[in-house]
């Protein structure tokens, strides 16, 4: 597998609102741990779309790992142009400190926010464009992360496209394994 997406639980999703939550170091951790067995197997790229949340934590991770494993490379292909302009002050600045490292950045369409129809395109494109997907999803419950999966599992009927998930059962056992280690 060569390009990975990952995608996820935007931040509300989980119930949080600051990047400095103490969940948030969980989350990572158990990407970073799935991402670190795809890499050893020759994981080349990474892409996202950039949403709030899980993708943006991911993008931390890979930007974190490109300092030990130098064939790896951040992608960020956003649905539609500016999708930070409804954001706040902060997570703006968060947003383009990523964007400004990534080794890649695209737009899907080249204009701003239209409707629904670009986001179910970037969720096609992104299902296309990759090897395989790891998601920080569980089916129990239900979030934006359904649609993007949908997408992954008539890809995965069609031709084996292999697709990676971290449950919230997953996280609990990274936060556990933290406590352990204390």
């Amino acid at each position: 597998m060569k390009v990975l997406y990952v995608t996820g639980y935007k931040a509300f999703e989980f119930g949080i609102f600051k990047n400095d939550h103490e969940a948030v170091p969980f989350i990572k951790k158990a990407i970073r741990g799935r991402l670190e067995t795809l890499v050893e197997d020759g994981l080349e790229w990474v892409i996202i779309s950039g949403q709030l949340g899980t993708e943006l934590w991911a993008a931390e991770v890979i930007l974190e790992m490109k300092e030990e494993n130098e064939q790896l490379h951040l992608g960020i292909i956003t649905p539609y142009l500016n999708q930070e302009e409804g954001w706040n002050e902060t997570n703006q600045d968060f947003y383009r400190t990523l964007i400004s490292q990534a080794d890649y950045t695209d737009a899907i369409y080249k204009k701003n926010y239209e409707g629904p129809y670009q986001l179910k395109a970037k969720n096609q494109f992104m299902v296309q464009k990759s090897d395989g997907m790891l998601i920080v999803y569980d089916t129990e419950r239900e979030g934006s992360p359904k649609f993007a999966l949908s997408e992954a599992q008539k890809r995965k009927e069609k031709d084996g496209y292999p697709i990676f998930s971290i449950t919230f059962d997953d996280l609990q056992q990274a936060a556990e394994e933290d406590r352990w280690a204390e």
